[in-house]
């Protein structure tokens, strides 16, 4: 895939994405918060097959569909996202895990390991965005972390890991 991005002058920012099928969207992000999405098939590059415009709320809701925020495949235990050194995983809580039963604050993951969680997913009906520290971890639950991949591997084998070593 490839994004090339450039600035629209008194309207926003436009992102052309080549996807690795040979079909382009190009988004519009207005200033105004905006969004204009246009899809052009691989067989003709001139003339766009259809285009939506959605408002910043509809937007977010999208992406979050888009980024698995939303609903996460069963095949897919985890899933990685690297921007350079950040990375954001989804990892569900195994049986037996340390942070069973203990708060956010209980394992401070901010300060002990320079992992932010993001969210958490409980159950199929229950997501959590941004919990606070006062939210009880279990076990199935599907934690939305972030941080570096060695603080994240740390975190995950010494408390979401069964018979973890914390």
């Amino acid at each position: 895939m490839v994004v090339r991005e450039s600035e629209l002058p008194g309207i926003g920012r436009k992102f052309e994405i080549d996807t690795q099928e040979g079909n382009r969207i190009v988004i519009i992000l207005h200033d105004d918060g905006r969004r204009e999405v246009y899809y052009f098939d691989k067989r003709d590059l001139e003339e766009s097959a259809f285009d939506i415009t959605l408002n910043d709320t509809e937007a977010r809701q999208l992406a979050a569909i888009l980024g698995g925020m939303i609903y996460k495949p069963k095949a897919m235990e985890t899933i990685e996202v690297a921007f350079n050194d950040l990375i954001i995983e989804w990892y569900k809580v195994e049986s037996g895990a340390k942070a069973h039963n203990k708060t956010i604050g209980d394992i401070d993951v901010r300060s002990n390991y320079d992992v932010t969680i993001v969210a958490i997913m409980k159950g199929p009906k229950t997501k959590l965005s941004s919990p606070g520290p006062d939210t009880v971890i279990e076990e199935g639950d599907t934690l939305v972390i972030s941080g570096e991949r060695g603080n994240l591997k740390r975190l995950i084998t010494e408390l979401l890991s069964k018979g973890g070593s914390a």
